[in-house]
């Protein structure tokens, strides 16, 4: 079959590879001048390396396999909250892996010929009718497909005319700050390594996770409050100061991380689930179909999630069979990619939580064994 996948980003790239190793013609259209992808570091679940192997795509993220640590929540002193044997988790369900999103997205897009990559290709409209979709780009049509994959992203343009009665996204009113650097020469990370600090006085946090053996990659989230994300530089200074007394470790990678390596973001997502996940020879995957908050790490796991999942359904598929095979697709993702969803709001509403109700929050987190809180762990791991 024909198959256009829109959107060249982690999720799209691993659609690609997956249906044209799978046998059918894909064309893979990128509003960018060329494929890449930015950032920092990426942590992938275990499900997320899972699905990646189905694709015949897991080989170089299983070489980057996190070492044995122990996780969990701590306090923003570094005191232990809610701690899990990560070691356990993963030897029960597999490794996480954590590598430079540049080097990730540079694997996934190794098997693409040239030849079925389209960049500065910003697709604007899919016009599907009894026997495929048109394809149009720049108001004129560039392709004619039997179905396609939209993985434009969590602004995508194309989820919005597909679902105009949806209300799109919604600003969480929190700061996503994200570094990386080579660990610096005497400072001892060890005990705060695959964990996540939560301070009950800002309902602020900080989460840190090695890459390879010398580099680490961190992440915080903050209150943004109305104004509208400041700048790198800026947002460096700002967060050395509310991180000023936590645990030594935490100011010293924020100041040790030049500013040409941090990311910004305001954090967002779907206002609510979609209604469907396909939409007849449509489908959408990724951030296009359940952006939801970062605070359970499994954004890319869920869009890896999606790409083997309608690689598999469209197997062996006639262009008769496109829309009965994506509904197939959407009964199967569209319930989990939800639940994390919103069990990824859920946990952000409750490491963000000041005052009293945080008081609380970490004696009940105290009060949660290792042994129940590394199998829940191992739970949301298992696809």
């Amino acid at each position: 079959m024909k198959i256009v996948v829109v959107g060249a980003g982690l999720g799209g790239v691993s659609a690609a590879a997956g249906l044209r190793r799978a046998g059918h013609e894909v064309t893979l259209c990128e509003r960018g001048a060329e494929l890449r992808e930015a950032g920092t570091a990426i942590v992938i679940m275990p499900n997320g390396v899972r699905a990646l192997d189905s694709l015949g795509l897991a080989d170089h993220v299983r070489d980057q396999a996190m070492p044995a640590v122990s996780g969990g929540l701590r306090d923003w002193r570094g005191r232990p909250l809610l701690v899990t044997d990560v070691a356990d988790a993963q030897r029960t369900v597999g490794a996480v892996s954590v590598m430079s999103r540049t080097e990730l997205h540079r694997a996934l897009r190794a098997p693409l010929p040239a030849e079925c990559v389209r960049t500065a290709t910003p697709i604007d409209a899919l016009e599907p009718d009894a026997d495929g979709v048109t394809v149009t780009s720049d108001g004129r049509a560039i392709a004619r497909a039997d179905a396609v994959i939209v993985a434009d992203g969590i602004a995508s343009g194309l989820r919005g005319r597909l679902f105009p009665g949806h209300p799109g996204l919604r600003q969480v009113g929190r700061l996503d700050l994200r570094g990386m650097l080579p660990n610096p020469p005497g400072l001892d990370v060890t005990e705060l390594l695959a964990g996540i600090l939560i301070d009950r006085r800002s309902g602020s946090m900080f989460g840190l996770f090695p890459v390879g053996d010398d580099v680490l990659y961190w992440f915080t989230d903050s209150a943004l409050g109305s104004a509208p994300p400041p700048e790198a530089g800026e947002a460096r200074q700002r967060l050395s100061s509310l991180m000023a007394d936590w645990h030594p470790v935490v100011p010293a990678l924020i100041e040790a991380t030049p500013v040409a390596d941090i990311y910004v973001d305001a954090v967002a997502c779907l206002a609510e689930p979609l209604p469907s996940f396909a939409v007849g020879r449509i489908a959408l995957l990724g951030d296009a179909a359940h952006a939801m908050t970062p605070d359970l790490g499994q954004g890319a796991s869920q869009a890896f999630e999606d790409a083997a999942a309608v690689t598999r359904h469209l197997a062996g598929a006639e262009p008769a069979d496109v829309a009965e095979r994506l509904l197939a697709y959407d009964a199967e993702r569209r319930p989990r990619a939800n639940r994390l969803m919103r069990a990824s709001a859920r946990q952000s509403r409750l490491t963000s939580q000041t005052g009293a109700p945080a008081w609380l929050r970490d004696a009940l987190l105290r009060a949660i064994p290792q042994r129940l809180a590394t199998r829940r762990l191992a739970a949301m791991w298992h696809a």
